[in-house]
């Protein structure tokens, strides 16, 4: 359990760097919606609901978005789909 909370740190600090670093992305307020869909055809799914980590604290995207000084999870959308290294997720 430690190791995956200092990994999950790990790749949040670097996140964190890599969008205090870009430029402001004034992205559409569909990102969010937009790269996901994206991610889901592309991957065959995006992974696990949150309401199965019953128990454990989450952030919740309108934090982490704010974490990252993001007016809004379309922010948030926009940068995911530039650092997840997949061809199809985009949003302007």
């Amino acid at each position: 359990m430690r190791a995956h909370r200092l990994l999950t740190l790990s790749i949040t600090m670097a996140a964190l760097v890599m969008a205090l670093a870009a430029p402001a992305m004034g992205a559409s307020k569909n990102c969010w919606g937009v790269v996901t869909s994206q991610r889901a055809v592309a991957e065959r799914g995006i992974g696990t609901h949150s309401s199965s980590f019953a128990g454990e604290p989450r952030l919740g995207l309108g934090n982490v978005a704010r974490l990252f000084n993001f007016d809004h999870i379309s922010d948030l959308g926009a940068l995911l789909a530039t650092l997840d290294g997949i061809e199809a997720t985009a949003c302007d």
